[in-house]
């Protein structure tokens, strides 16, 4: 029955946001007498911040999969990376999310859904966690989100309430080609020009997924190329602080010799003040001794 969820699932949250209640309680109406009608009929309608994200895992899953291999990639180096190179890793990351949430935005404008600026930070937010978060990335792969995600990376994200269901982690959903969806109907007529259409469908989206994928080799290279800039200015800069604490070494080596030469002096001061102090009194009794004797 699990199984049976699951893909029942993979089919309504894919659908268009208006269609899926219609959808969704007409299969719990096909199914009434069983346990997984109430299962079904529980299913929870995405917020478009999470609709949007499930249909970008559908219709560009290849690019998905880079964002979250790319996230994996980064979990494993970042134990072993110095500050900067953290920082210059984050700056790509956020180049990359922000590149797909962009396409996101696209992908949901040719399904007729208007996204916000608001609702497009949670999707960049969503797609960030997935790359921080191994559980969150579960998540957003199964496309069967009902919320949008969050996480630092710091600690394990709890993602069973944002999905349809806790099967759906570990789940992967059906790519779908770009392109309005509609709920099923049982009574299609068929299409004497369907083939051809469906041909030349594929060719637009082929069209479209080559085009994409030139514009997101071109910004990896720039991000590459940055990464490469600030490896060789952090170098740059590593010498020029070791020079500089070398010359503090020699400095505080030289203060140490001039310190003590002053200790010296200052004791040699002293003796001298002592010797005069002792002098001027010597003179003064004789003074006074002379001036007694007339």
């Amino acid at each position: 029955m699990t199984g049976e969820l699951v893909e029942i699932a993979d089919e309504l949250y894919g659908l268009a946001p208006g269609d899926f209640t219609p959808a969704r309680d007409a299969k719990a109406q096909e199914l009434k007498g069983g346990e997984l009608s109430g299962l079904v009929k529980r299913l929870k309608k995405p917020s478009v911040a999470a609709w949007v994200v499930n249909q970008l895992v559908r219709q560009e899953t290849e690019q998905v999969e880079q964002v979250l291999a790319m996230g994996e990639a980064l979990r494993a180096a970042q134990a072993g990376l110095k500050g900067e190179e953290l920082r210059a890793l984050t700056r790509q990351r956020r180049q990359l999310t922000a590149a797909v949430t962009t396409r996101a935005r696209s992908v949901a404008s040719e399904l007729g859904v208007k996204v916000t600026q608001a609702v497009a930070d949670q999707v960049e937010a969503t797609l960030t966690a997935a790359m921080v978060d191994e559980e969150c990335a579960r998540a957003v792969r199964s496309g069967l989100l009902v919320t949008a995600l969050a996480s630092t990376g710091i600690g394990e994200a709890d993602v069973a309430g944002a999905v349809a269901t806790p099967d759906a982690l570990g789940f992967a959903a059906s790519p779908r080609e770009a392109g309005p969806e509609t709920p099923p109907d049982l009574h299609v007529v068929p299409d004497p020009e369907a083939d051809q259409k469906a041909r030349s469908q594929a060719e637009q989206a082929l069209e479209g997924a080559e085009g994409r994928l030139a514009e997101a080799s071109g910004a990896l290279a720039a991000a590459g190329k940055e990464v490469a800039d600030l490896e060789a200015r952090s170098m740059q800069l590593q010498a020029e602080l070791d020079e500089l604490r070398g010359k503090v070494a020699e400095l505080e080596a030289r203060f140490e010799e001039v310190d003590e030469e002053l200790a010296d002096a200052e004791d040699v001061r002293a003796e001298a003040e002592s010797t005069v102090a002792a002098a001027t009194k010597d003179r003064d009794t004789a003074a006074a001794t002379l001036a007694k004797l007339g």
